[in-house]
């Protein structure tokens, strides 16, 4: 068996003004360290053998704050998880996307749920491969983590993903399962009055409401 915890990068100045970042690379603001810094706090209650990060330098830096906290080495860097493209999207409010592209008109560039889905589910079995028995923390992206849910457990949990939260998975048997997604960490990693993957990124909620999954 192998267990991960995939956490959510701190906040972004963009995540504040709810801009659709997907592959842009935008650092982490004072919040998205503090943030960082806590969830670190809080994993260093656990075990850990190592942690692996998306190279986006927000989910980067908020590795190498939780590494820290918890007393390991600097994150290893897997391209696999870095957050979906949204082509086009990119850097747009809510209301730029609807001028630019409104609901049914494609976004040029935009790489599918199903792609993203494959590439980081099969990343984490290639890691439960590599890794057997261990316990791994994987920043990453709010898409990234939606998209292993949907994977793991389609349509069963819609609560909010937040900057900073915590959310844990065991990879047994060759399968890869929730273990809970209200864990006692991801409770207390979540910062008051912190907002949701969806309500930040226009595009991915525009998505969410089209599957009626809000």
């Amino acid at each position: 068996m192998t267990a991960f915890a995939l956490v959510r990068h701190g906040e972004t100045d963009w995540n504040a003004q709810r801009r659709i970042q997907g592959s842009t690379d935008i650092p982490l603001n004072a919040i998205g360290r503090a943030q960082a810094a806590a969830t670190g706090t809080l994993l260093r209650g656990r075990q850990w053998s190592r942690i692996v990060a998306s190279p986006l330098g927000r989910a980067a830096e908020t590795a190498a704050i939780i590494a820290e906290a918890v007393g390991m080495p600097g994150p290893e860097l897997d391209a696999a998880f870095v957050e979906r493209n949204y082509g086009e999207a990119e850097g747009l409010t809510g209301a730029e996307l609807d001028a630019r592209f409104p609901e049914g008109v494609e976004v040029p560039g935009r790489e599918s749920r199903e792609a993203v889905a494959e590439r980081v589910v099969a990343a984490l079995h290639r890691l439960a491969g590599e890794h057997p028995g261990e316990a791994i923390i994987v920043v990453a992206h709010g898409g990234v983590i939606r998209s292993v849910l949907e994977s793991v457990a389609p349509g069963r949990h819609r609560e909010p993903i937040t900057n900073g939260s915590v959310h844990s998975f065991l990879h047994a048997d060759g399968d890869l399962s929730l273990v809970l997604f209200d864990d006692p960490i991801d409770e207390q990693s979540i910062f008051p009055l912190a907002e949701d993957f969806e309500l930040q990124n226009p595009l991915a909620r525009r998505e969410g409401l089209d599957k009626g999954s809000r």
